[in-house]
């Protein structure tokens, strides 16, 4: 299927675990994708993977500092010039700590809120401009299950998924009359990097309590991203999807 043909995305923390399965989705249905990540070298390994799947994947990879604006205008402007339009924003890059509030030092705090809130309000300010002017887009999100039910330590993580929905649904109040729509997605315990290499009775401690048995596999997450980024959601904005095999933590 070619659900996105003719459409050119832009992923953030798009080298690895969900954000590569975003764009490899992408990819799969017609999209132009360009995939940003933190560093050159991160970059270039995923499109080599990418180029070595399909040697015809319309695809290229930046590194701009996410809640910079001069380099997210700078990137998305490369972008623009390399494919002709910016259709789609996937807004996935993030970080995650588990520190007690007793030893949360306020710098990491800050990390993780930089990234995970304030490259979205970045990101997604430049993108806007450019699909006002194109007579609509999408915006895509990546929250969490713990944006719903937050998490016994770590509060800054949960604290900027709370953050991504209450922007997800404010930004699509605000701009659907540009014709921009405005999504958020909250993946549960998804089969990452990270996941897959805890050992065998971590992850059926974490398993046991999702109804559904088993944790989800980062396609399974991209899927709910094709079908908010695609026509078929013409009519959907300012939701968070669930896709957590109704987990409960």
């Amino acid at each position: 299927m070619d659900l996105l043909k003719g459409k050119t995305a832009v992923v953030t923390g798009g080298t690895r675990g969900i954000g590569l399965a975003i764009v490899k989705k992408f990819l799969a249905n017609g999209a132009k994708v360009a995939l940003l990540g933190s560093r050159q070298e991160t970059v270039d390994k995923a499109l080599a993977g990418l180029k070595e799947e399909n040697s015809n994947y319309p695809v290229i990879g930046l590194c701009p500092a996410l809640s910079n604006p001069e380099q997210v205008h700078e990137a998305f402007q490369k972008v623009k010039e390399a494919f002709g339009s910016l259709d789609i924003l996937v807004n996935n890059a993030g970080v995650s700590a588990r520190d007690s509030i007793y030893q949360y030092k306020p710098e990491d705090f800050a990390k993780v809120m930089d990234l995970n809130v304030n490259s979205v309000f970045v990101c997604s300010r430049e993108a806007a401009g450019i699909m006002k002017e194109q007579g609509g887009g999408v915006i895509l999100n990546t929250s969490s299950m713990v944006s719903i039910y937050g998490q016994p330590a770590g509060c800054a993580y949960p604290a900027s998924k709370f953050a991504v929905n209450g922007m997800t649904k404010s930004l699509a109040r605000e701009m659907g009359r540009d014709n921009i729509r405005v999504n958020a997605v909250a993946p549960g315990v998804t089969r990452t990097d990270m996941v897959a290499a805890l050992p065998e009775e971590m992850v059926k401690r974490i398993t046991a309590p999702i109804p559904l048995g088993r944790m989800g596999e980062p396609e399974e997450v991209a899927d709910a991203f094709l079908f908010l980024a695609s026509d078929m959601a013409s009519y959907i904005t300012g939701v968070t999807l669930s896709v957590d095999g109704a987990a409960m933590v």
